[in-house]
């Protein structure tokens, strides 16, 4: 199934990666309360939540602050954005899960967006790996 993507937020997705830069950028990918429609079942990433990267070793490893994490579901559940996925970056590499992505994978079906360079990547987490993601910028 695809997704749609505010040109915004792949906008925000490219300049947090550079600002990054050699590090790995994380945070959360936000959908409005409601994104996804019952006709559609589509869903629709409108904002990022941009967390610091907590992992010790934040070249070539991330870590979304568990804070941020708690705080953006505590709102999800009174009426305020939604947390479809979860959003990274790979400053030498390709916008495509990593090992260290796979082992981390936990099949919730949260959509991940990988970020590399000048391409960005949209994958749901399927536990046992991860199937890719078409896009459209809305």
């Amino acid at each position: 199934m695809d997704i749609d993507v505010t040109r915004e937020v792949l906008e925000t997705l490219h300049r947090l990666a550079a600002a990054a830069h050699p590090h790995e950028c994380c945070g959360l990918l936000l959908g409005a309360p409601g994104s996804r429609t019952a006709a559609e079942e589509r869903e629709c990433i409108v904002a990022v939540l941009e967390s610091a990267n907590v992992d010790p070793y934040p070249a070539i490893r991330f870590a979304i602050d568990p804070l941020i994490l708690l705080r953006a579901h505590k709102a999800a559940r009174t009426g305020g954005p939604s947390v479809l996925g979860y959003y990274h970056s790979h400053p030498t590499g390709k916008p495509a899960p990593s090992v260290t992505d796979c082992e981390h994978s936990t099949g919730d079906c949260r959509i991940w967006a990988i970020v590399a360079g000048d391409d960005v990547a949209f994958w749901r987490d399927r536990g046992n790996g991860f199937d890719p993601l078409a896009f459209q910028e809305v």
